[in-house]
Order: C-alpha cells, then sequence, then structure tokens
C-alpha cells in the first residue's frame, strides 16, 4: 500500500509550519512554491532601504528542511487543481507536471491590492516580495542620484518627495525608514543637493495611522512620526498615480496632487488568484479579498481533505499576519496527524489566540499591543526586536541580522544599497513581454519578434472585422 501523499502549496509562513508539523508524518510531503525561499515579510521594509539584505530574511526552503526525509520541494507555479482526480497542475517556466494528493493544504499567500486600479503598479510597487523591495531599493536610491544629476530645483523636489501610500504596520515603518535614511544615512555623501531636505509623506483613508491598535496609540504614532519630519495626509483617499506624482481626495471633498518620482504603495491586500479558482472548484465562495471561506475545520465544503491557510482563508477573528498563518498550519497539520493515526484531532474547530500586534515607526521607537497592555518607546522596539529575530528561520539568518542591525542602528549607516537598473524596470519589462516569457528567454527565443508578430497579426485580424464602404 502506498503512503500517503501530503500537497503543500506555498513556502510561506503557513506552508513551511505545516511541513514542519508533519515531519514524523508516515506520509510522502510535496511542497510547491513559486520562490526557492521562505520569505520573513515583515522585515521587506528593511531590505527596501538597505539595512538587510535579501538572504537575511529569505533563507531557501531547500536548506531549512535538509534534514526532513519525508519531504521533497519543487520550485513552482501552480496552474490548475483538479479536485475530483486530486491532481495539481503546475510549472517551471516552460515544463509542465502534475502532483497527485491524498490531502492538500493551499497556503499560496496574498499579493498587493490596489482596489481595482491595478494600473498604479506601474508607478507604486507593493511590498510583498523580494523583487517588490529590490525594485523599491533600486528607485528610493535612484531618486536620490538623479536629484544630484538635475539641475532644475522644481525636478529636484519632485524628486526628493517619497509618497507612500498606506498607514498599517508595513506603511509607518517604510515612512520612518525613508525618513531616517534621508536625515541619517545619506547626510553629507552628496555634494549639489541635501538629502535632509526630502519629504516622505504617509497617506491613508482612516483619521490616524496604525487603525488596528486604537486611537491612543495611532495618535502617539502619529505624534512620533512628525518628529521625525514625516508628513501625515489622513482622510485622504488616492484617486490617481501616475509618472508625475499622486492625487488625493479627502473626505472633507477636497483634492490635492503632489509631484513626486518615488510612491510606495502599502495599502491592502489580495489572496492569490489560486483561491477563487479553488473555490469555484468546490463550490466555496470567497470574501472581496479574494479569500476563501473556510469550514470550522479550515476545509472546504464537501472536499475534508482540502486546507486553505494562512492568508488566503476567511476564518471570523483571524487577521491577515504571521500569528494567523502559523495558527491555522499547527492546526490542520495535526487534524491531518490524527486522520493518518486513525484517531480523533484534539480540536475539532480552529480558534485563533491574539497574541497581539506591533509595529516599529524609527529607530528605538515602536509600539506594541498586547491585549490591554500598551507599550510605546524604546522598550516596544527592544520587544519587536526580540519577536522579530524569534521569528527568523535559522540561525544563520538570525546572526546575519542581529549584525546588520547592530551597525545600522547604532552608527545610522546601512551595508545594503546596492542598486541595478535591473532590479529597477525588470518587473515591468517581464509584465509588457507577458506570461511564461522567463522560460523563452532562458531557452535563447527571440520574444520581441514573437510579440510584434502577434501585434501584427492582431491588428490585421481588426482590420479585416472592419465593414468597408463600397465606392
Amino acid at each position: 500500500m502506498s503512503r500517503h501523499r501530503i500537497v503543500i502549496i506555498g513556502s510561506g509562513f503557513a506552508g513551511l509550519t505545516a511541513a514542519r508539523r508533519l515531519k514524523h508524518a508516515n506520509a510522502d510531503i510535496t511542497i510547491l512554491a513559486r520562490t526557492s525561499h521562505h520569505l520573513f515579510q515583515p522585515l521587506l521594509y528593511q531590505v527596501a532601504t538597505g539595512i538587510l539584505s535579501e538572504g537575511d530574511i529569505a533563507p531557501t526552503t531547500r536548506e531549512i528542511l535538509r534534514k526532513q526525509k519525508n519531504v521533497e520541494i519543487f520550485q513552482a507555479l501552480v496552474e490548475d487543481i483538479d479536485v475530483e482526480n486530486r491532481i495539481v497542475k503546475w510549472r517551471n517556466h516552460n515544463k509542465h507536471e502534475q502532483t497527485e494528493y491524498d490531502t492538500l493544504l493551499v497556503a499560496a499567500g496574498a499579493g498587493q491590492s490596489y482596489f481595482g486600479n491595478d494600473h498604479f503598479a506601474v508607478f507604486a510597487p507593493g511590498m510583498k516580495t523580494i523583487d517588490d523591495a529590490l525594485e523599491l531599493r533600486a528607485r528610493i536610491f535612484g531618486a536620490f542620484e538623479l536629484a544630484e544629476i538635475e539641475t532644475d530645483p522644481a525636478a529636484v523636489e519632485k524628486l526628493l518627495t517619497f509618497v507612500v501610500v498606506g498607514a498599517g504596520p508595513t506603511g509607518v515603518e517604510m515612512a520612518g525608514q525613508i525618513r531616517e535614511l534621508a536625515s541619517k544615512t545619506l547626510k553629507g555623501e552628496f555634494r549639489r543637493i541635501d538629502p535632509t531636505q526630502a519629504r516622505v509623506i504617509l497617506v491613508d483613508g482612516a483619521s490616524f495611522p496604525l487603525p488596528p491598535f486604537g486611537e491612543k496609540l495611532g495618535h502617539k504614532t502619529w505624534a512620533e512620526l512628525e518628529k521625525l519630519g514625516v508628513e501625515l495626509k489622513m482622510d485622504a483617499f488616492v484617486t490617481n498615480v501616475d509618472a508625475e506624482g499622486v492625487t488625493l481626495k479627502y473626505k472633507s471633498g477636497e483634492e490635492e496632487t503632489i509631484e513626486c518620482v518615488c510612491k510606495v504603495w502599502a495599502a491592502g491586500v489580495s489572496a492569490s488568484p489560486l483561491g477563487a479558482q479553488i473555490a469555484k472548484a468546490t463550490g466555496a465562495e470567497v470574501d472581496r479579498a479574494g479569500r476563501v471561506l473556510v469550514n470550522k475545520d479550515l476545509t472546504l465544503p464537501g472536499h475534508p481533505e482540502i486546507f486553505v491557510l494562512g492568508d488566503m482563508m476567511s476564518f471570523p477573528g483571524v487577521p491577515g499576519v504571521a500569528q494567523g498563518a502559523i495558527q491555522s498550519a499547527r492546526f490542520a497539520a495535526d487534524t491531518v496527524l490524527a486522520r493518518l493515526n486513525n484517531r480523533s484531532p484534539k480540536r475539532s474547530e480552529f480558534s485563533y489566540f491574539d497574541k497581539g500586534s506591533m509595529a516599529t515607526i524609527a529607530r528605538f521607537k515602536a509600539v506594541v499591543q498586547m491585549g490591554k497592555m500598551e507599550l510605546t518607546g524604546f522598550m516596544a522596539w527592544v520587544s519587536w526586536c526580540f519577536l522579530h529575530l524569534l521569528y527568523i528561520v535559522g540561525f544563520k539568518s538570525q546572526v546575519g541580522t542581529l549584525v546588520n542591525w547592530f551597525f545600522s542602528f547604532l552608527s545610522g549607516a546601512r551595508s545594503q544599497r546596492t542598486t541595478t537598473n535591473q532590479q529597477l524596470v525588470a518587473r515591468l519589462a517581464m509584465e509588457q513581454l507577458g506570461s511564461g516569457v522567463s522560460g523563452k528567454l532562458v531557452a535563447g527565443e527571440d520574444v520581441v519578434e514573437e510579440i510584434v508578430q502577434a501585434a501584427q497579426e492582431e491588428s490585421h485580424e481588426a482590420e479585416g472585422s472592419q465593414p468597408h464602404n463600397a465606392e
């Protein structure tokens, strides 16, 4: 009799936690993930602003699980799930494969949401992947380099204006770090511009930053950000983003356009499109963010063999944070283990334990909320550092992060400031070239000629379908 086959889609907090929890399971586990690494997403903004390298927060999944012999890992883009025949169809570049399963754990995570304005992404990258962070690093440092060359004062001002959209933890942390970068790290390094004169603007539709933390901590955060020199524009909604700047509309009805070159989008998340796909196949529903409404045991209606976890699941009271992913993965793994051992699980229904929230504002300043306890200032920052070090996977990554933090926080210097034009434009180029282009490029195919030819054929077809007036 063949061993039970478990397929895990995704190598984030949920996917990795589930795999490790099933270490001693009498089963063969296959992990299918788009990337070869496990990403500690809460520290992406530190990669974007030159504090940490991508390796510090994204150890390879193979290295983490190298001693777990019941796991095999494939770097894979999942394209379809045949729920009736229990087959996951995926590809790596142009090589198409499929993997059968007895139990499926779907934890493909979430991406950035532009609330129906996906064209904003051209000018305002999100903060969800290593590629996003490296692109933002190139855009942020590149803005200072362009300003040094520019002779028009108005153009310099536009280049030295940075707008961060979204005043949740990621937005607050990003705005604070750009402000510190400009006022401390880059101070005195340029000859024609003064980086300390850069404007950093934080925008949100809420009345105060960090709304989930409550009004008291939100206003304390506001005060600390203003001390740093960050400008806050609350009760403001973004109505347009283009190459020239950002247009805002306030709740009062007033409109404002901020001229800026570098924008960061840190507002809103949308679950992986795989969620809508699997929901359609199983008859499940999705919420407005594309998350799948799951049963109380995190399975799907009529499909007890399929679990949806982490940022992809919609479950009452569970926020889209690391703890939600970790706790849901542990519950699902324990349920699977109970089934494999022919016993009832200890818990038949998932319940979430809220361990609190925290966010850094700047060096030595943070806010922490744990139940009724609220911390601000240095002690909150120390707590934030300790917890984040604890959750980084791998001793090597923890030591690397600690060393970089030590030098950065004490001196204000940042060792990870290397940028390239490829980091800056690769995402946009790949999007214009279309899906599946990476495999063709690696194979040496002329994709540009292929795209031009396809465009010409489409144009000829359109012309042929137009009615002609008789002469």
